[in-house]
């Protein structure tokens, strides 16, 4: 309980959803999504995670309560958010969770390198958000510094032996065609086996407007780079 109590005053939950088939590729998961993100990226889909000081929707305890009734029917739990390597009680929230049998998945944009070299042996899988070509990262981010910190955490991502994804959210009013197949270019050097491409949905004042994806023509181009799977909404 005392350690619980220590999570529950260093991890801000900002909420939880109690069965995915989406965000731990192949298992049944749930998800914790952890509230603050030092980015601000344009088309942001969890913008209610974004605040650091909101206060959680749920404490840690809470969620361990839910996890236990799901064990055997859950294979995995997956930490997102917001950045849940912004929170300082994630190594010990992963310990804890780990304990109970689940695998363990994280989304993450990368920004803390660190934080993620220190727990990057208690995790099963990464979902690694590349925003666009490293040195472009602030048009997206708005965050002088994040391309920098992306690329140091994608290489010890890379170093590791576990599981991951990459992918890339395609805002075609800020990322060109030359941005992606120099992206392309890049993870086909660094071994990566495929890239997902994602569609972007900009939601303001109830409304949804999706964004252009590339042509048959510019994914055949890419494709040719490295296997490319496009993966709408």
């Amino acid at each position: 309980m005392q350690i619980e109590n220590k999570i529950d005053n260093q991890l801000n939950i900002g909420g939880v959803l109690k069965f995915s088939i989406l965000d731990f590729p192949g298992k049944l998961s749930a998800v914790i999504f952890c509230q603050g993100c030092p980015n601000r990226c344009v088309y942001c889909h969890n913008p209610e995670f974004i605040p650091e000081k909101k206060k959680s929707t749920i404490s840690f305890d809470e969620v361990l309560n839910i996890l236990k009734t799901r064990q055997g029917l859950l294979d995995a739990v997956v930490f997102s958010g917001g950045e849940p390597l912004m929170q300082e009680g994630l190594y010990d929230a992963l310990c804890a969770v780990k304990e109970m049998g689940f695998r363990i998945g994280i989304h993450t944009s990368g920004y803390y390198p660190e934080q993620l070299s220190d727990v990057i042996n208690l995790i099963d899988w990464v979902g690694f958000d590349i925003k666009t070509v490293f040195n472009k990262y602030k048009i997206i981010t708005q965050n002088d510094i994040s391309g920098e910190m992306a690329e140091k955490s994608f290489e010890i991502l890379l170093r590791s032996t576990i599981s991951y994804e990459v992918r890339t959210t395609l805002d075609s009013r800020l990322i060109t065609f030359e941005d992606l197949k120099q992206i392309a270019y890049m993870l086909k050097e660094k071994g990566v086996p495929k890239w997902v491409l994602q569609e972007c949905i900009l939601r303001a004042e109830g409304n949804a407007q999706k964004l252009n994806m590339i042509s048959d023509e510019e994914l055949k181009i890419l494709n040719a780079i490295i296997s490319v799977e496009i993966r709408k909404q």
